[in-house]
């Protein structure tokens, strides 16, 4: 049988307990996930790709086991079906946190079916523990000295607090 691959694309600046939740799904239905880093030259993150890629690879040791080693963390540029294809997927993995999110990833799936066909956008629902996180309110809070804990792997959090504590 065909191994079955997906490509999870994000910033992941910094990586949430909501990626994390998504990740853990897209195990369920691939054998292996493909953590792709999206660099784009319009934004600045605030952690670099090394720090990102560590911590994502550490945050999936820590929170999920033996299912860590089915992961593997790539950055790219350029559209994320090119990074799927260059890595062998099938499967493009996208979280869904409200409708929001759906409105605008079935126009990105309709785009990408359009260039890409045999590439099977699946959206996974955010858990609703986590629905409301995003990295964008956790860099946020962090900055102005707020307890991140809930929202982000331990290892992120420790990350967080040092970045701003400069």
């Amino acid at each position: 049988m065909k191994e079955r691959i997906a490509f999870y694309a994000g910033s992941f600046d910094p990586l949430t307990n909501g990626h994390l939740d998504v990740l853990k799904a897209a195990l369920t239905i691939a054998d292996i996930v493909y953590v792709g880093i999206g660099l784009q030259a319009s934004k600045t993150p605030l952690f670099s790709l090394e720090d990102r890629v560590a911590l994502i690879e550490k945050s999936a040791a820590d929170e999920l086991g033996e299912d860590a080693n089915r992961i593997r963390v790539v950055s790219f540029k350029g559209l994320l079906i090119e990074a799927a294809r260059q890595h062998g997927a099938t499967i493009m993995i996208r979280g869904l946190r409200d409708g929001t999110d759906l409105d605008y990833e079935m126009q990105m799936a309709g785009m990408n079916e359009t260039m890409a066909p045999e590439l099977q956008t699946v959206f996974l629902p955010a858990s609703p523990s986590v629905r409301t996180i995003t990295a964008t309110l956790v860099r946020q809070i962090a900055s102005m000295g707020g307890d991140i804990r809930p929202f982000v792997p331990k290892v992120v959090a420790d990350a967080l607090k040092a970045k701003f504590a400069s």
